[in-house]
């Protein structure tokens, strides 16, 4: 199935044919944003007493047993779409849900807005900031995006940045003393830590010129009375459940008020899969080719429990954003994991990914997912399995 068979409809539209569903089946990207919008519709569905069932899939195919609606979210699949196409799947679901009647969360729509690469207030969130800025639930403010108040393990986990001590808690810590910050911030501190990360990420050991301007998202946050400190670090989290806990990223996303353990659990999925992301980057190897970079990492090294090709899963995409944005000169980013037979691609603007990785999956037997700008292949690790191969015919199609 191709990447585009349907579009977005107006957000009135969808609200009518929700409005009359007896049962509402919605299928979301493995993705910060998908799951965002994902939240935002199931919210709207309860408030006006549509049954519902929300589930997410790395390549979403909508549920059609006859019974109720089925809608995908994030991929322009099936007759009733919100394709993430053009502006962010959460704008479309925050306008979705008012068209139901009902008063959307913003701080959710913003996070999502984020997740999609995207600045609160652009590509259709302006109601939402607007929204969100009215209610006081968000405040502009100098500093760095992160979920957590702590700033070492903040800092250390993002995925919004790539810095010399990403990955390594210790190494945050010792970054900060250096600039000897109050216990207490104030906009002068969150000022300095914001100019601490914006010259570490530029400078670093292979840092790409993209760099400077992907480090953009992560500055000037806006702190927010939501379930993590910023919206930024909230869509990092969102991003991450989307592929290390997808139940966990379901129940936050539905959850009006998170309890302290659901807060606490998505921050224990978010901080090792950063963790792990960087540090799958730090032992790799990178090389450049016409129009993509490939970066090799080794997750099964001390694999004993059958873990490899799950963490595979979930980190490459997570490894393959974080080439694409701080380290390929390239439009294209392939971080290939050659012992579980993965790869995952990000691209810096729409190339048909998915389609790309669908169609070398069928000629080598393999499973191949994706939208416009990431994709994924899986060959297995069987004597079939043949990533290298799959490989250069994914690098010949783009």
């Amino acid at each position: 199935m191709t990447e585009a068979t349907s579009t977005t409809p107006a957000p009135d539209a969808l609200a009518d044919v929700l409005a009359d569903a007896p049962f509402a089946r919605l299928v979301a990207t493995d993705d910060g944003d998908a799951l965002a919008a994902a939240g935002l519709l199931a919210r709207a569905l309860r408030a006006v007493g549509t049954p519902f069932q929300v589930r997410v899939s790395a390549d979403p195919v909508p549920d059609d047993d006859g019974d109720g609606v089925a809608v995908t979210v994030g991929a322009a699949r099936g007759p009733h779409s919100i394709s993430g196409t053009g502006r962010p799947a959460s704008a479309d679901a925050f306008a979705v849900s008012r068209a139901l009647g009902v008063d959307p969360d913003p701080v959710v729509a913003l996070a999502g807005v984020v997740a999609a690469g995207s600045v609160p207030g652009t590509d259709g969130s302006g109601d939402a900031l607007d929204a969100a800025e009215a209610s006081d639930r968000v405040r502009r403010r100098p500093g760095v995006a992160i979920p957590t108040a702590d700033l070492a393990d903040g800092l250390a986990a993002s995925t919004l940045v790539r810095t010399p001590y990403s990955g390594a808690p210790e190494a945050a810590t010792a970054a900060l003393a250096e600039l000897g910050l109050p216990a207490d911030l104030d906009d002068d501190a969150h000022r300095r830590l914001a100019s601490l990360v914006a010259v570490d990420v530029a400078d670093a050991d292979g840092a790409s010129t993209r760099a400077a301007s992907a480090v953009e998202r992560a500055l000037r946050p806006y702190a927010t009375n939501g379930p993590f400190e910023t919206i930024g670090g909230y869509a990092d989290v969102l991003d991450a459940l989307a592929r290390e806990a997808p139940g966990t990223g379901v129940a936050l996303a539905l959850d009006a008020a998170p309890s302290d353990d659901l807060r606490s659990a998505a921050l224990d999925a978010w901080r090792p899969h950063g963790l792990a992301a960087h540090r799958a980057l730090d032992d790799a190897t990178t090389g450049r080719y016409d129009g993509c970079v490939v970066t090799r990492v080794d997750l099964a090294s001390d694999d004993e429990d059958g873990t490899a090709a799950r963490d595979a899963a979930a980190l490459l995409p997570t490894v393959a954003r974080l080439v694409r944005d701080f380290r390929s000169p390239e439009p294209v980013a392939i971080a290939v994991d050659e012992s579980t037979g993965r790869l995952a691609a990000a691209a810096t603007e729409p190339l048909g990914l998915g389609d790309a990785c669908r169609s070398v999956a069928t000629e080598f037997g393999a499973d191949g997912w994706g939208a416009a700008d990431r994709g994924g292949l899986s060959v297995g690790t069987g004597d079939d399995g043949d990533i290298t191969s799959a490989l250069a015919a994914l690098r010949e199609a783009l």
